[in-house]
């Protein structure tokens, strides 16, 4: 046997089987759980970044169609110096859109917005879509059609404009036909109303206009008409009326005719009493600015300018806004009966045959006409009779 030599052996420690036991046990941990976090980490944002997407556009989809019905229209006005910003910030404050930089970029994504000055009727709740449509139309392109019937006062009218845009206030209507800030040529001096100066008729209202505008083109309708039907010169020739005078009696006429064919007639009996200097006797008048409730009896008692039975003379002003069949007849009045009418019959010798009275006839609204203080009396009886008056 070969002996070894000790002093040539090296210790390796290889041969140290507590070692290399060791060493092959602890083997080098693999490094993979930190990417098995990463994908984790990963997954979670994936997700939670779907999350969020569907719940932005959820918060989104409600800001531009809010859930619910939309609710009734008000007033929005763009003025002359307002930009997107500071429009955007006032339908919010006005609870018309629920952010104003969602609104922004709605319309930043869907073609833009160019404002026009005016009044606008938006609606709470609506679809951000419906609230552009209605900014992108001018004003000036729509409209709302009011009717205001002959006969109207101004403050009927008002009370008529406001009921049918919501946006237009029936006071400042009443103040703009008042104050002396809209004139018409036929106004006198030291007149500051309107009364008898608006045209009734059927008014396309755009959504641009002011009170004070509405009343301007009335005004201006009533000049035409009169124009046309020369009052100017008819209102001198027929009755020795001035144009504005004209109007106010037209305005009674207008109360007080119930049928087309005596609107001359009376205007033929305003013409004579006038002229007699007889005080007009017209009931109509005596409730302009009072209370229609009143009875007749009580009104007939009050002293007031439009008192026609107590004061002679033409009111001073008109009583209501005249159509153009009542301007017509005002300057054109019926002549007087010939002799052979029967209301000219047994009248004193050398005695005019003039229609001086009227009253009620039927329950269609006619008037039956008197020359004498006893005719007409006959013709009360009737009409009392027959439960008319």
């Amino acid at each position: 046997m070969t002996m070894i030599d000790e002093r040539r052996w090296h210790e390796d420690p290889w041969d140290n089987p507590e070692i290399t036991d060791a060493l092959v046990v602890e083997r080098p941990p693999r490094h993979r759980r930190p990417f098995k976090w990463v994908v984790w980490l990963l997954m979670f944002l994936g997700f939670a970044a779907l999350v969020v997407v569907g719940v932005g556009g959820l918060w989104y989809t409600q800001q531009v169609n809010p859930p619910g019905d939309a609710g009734d229209p008000v007033t929005f006005t763009v003025n002359a110096d307002d930009t997107l910003q500071t429009v955007s910030a006032r339908l919010e404050s006005m609870d018309l859109v629920g952010k104003a930089w969602v609104f922004r970029w709605y319309v930043d994504h869907h073609g833009g917005l160019e404002l026009t000055t005016g009044y606008y009727q938006l609606r709470p709740n609506d679809h951000m879509g419906n609230i552009m449509r209605v900014l992108r139309t001018p004003p000036s392109q729509t409209f709302t059609k009011v009717t205001f019937p002959e006969g109207f006062t101004y403050s009927k009218m008002a009370a008529r404009l406001e009921q049918k845009v919501a946006r237009m206030s029936a006071s400042a209507f009443g103040v703009a036909a008042t104050d002396g800030a809209v004139r018409s040529k036929y106004s006198p001096a030291g007149v500051n109303s309107l009364e008898g100066l608006l045209f009734p008729d059927t008014y396309q209202v755009s959504n641009g206009e002011t009170e004070q505008q509405v009343v301007q083109r009335m005004v201006g309708l009533m000049e035409r008409v009169a124009t046309q039907e020369d009052i100017e010169v008819k209102s001198k020739s027929s009755c020795g009326y001035s144009p504005y005078q004209a109007l106010v009696v037209a305005s009674l006429i207008e109360r007080e005719a119930k049928v087309p064919e005596d609107r001359a007639k009376i205007a033929r009996v305003i013409c004579n009493r006038l002229f007699l200097g007889m005080p007009l006797q017209i009931d109509a008048s005596l409730y302009y600015q009072q209370d229609g409730s009143m009875p007749f009896s009580e009104l007939r008692k009050i002293d007031t300018p439009y008192n026609t039975y107590l004061h002679t003379g033409l009111p001073p002003t008109p009583i209501a806004n005249p159509g153009r069949a009542s301007i017509q007849a005002a300057l054109n009045p019926v002549a007087n009966p010939s002799l052979g009418d029967p209301i000219c019959k047994n009248l004193p010798p050398d005695t005019a045959c003039l229609y001086l009275y009227y009253v009620l006839a039927d329950a269609d609204g006619h008037h039956v006409f008197a020359a004498t203080p006893e005719q007409h009396a006959a013709n009360v009886k009737k009409a009392r009779e027959a439960g008319l008056l």
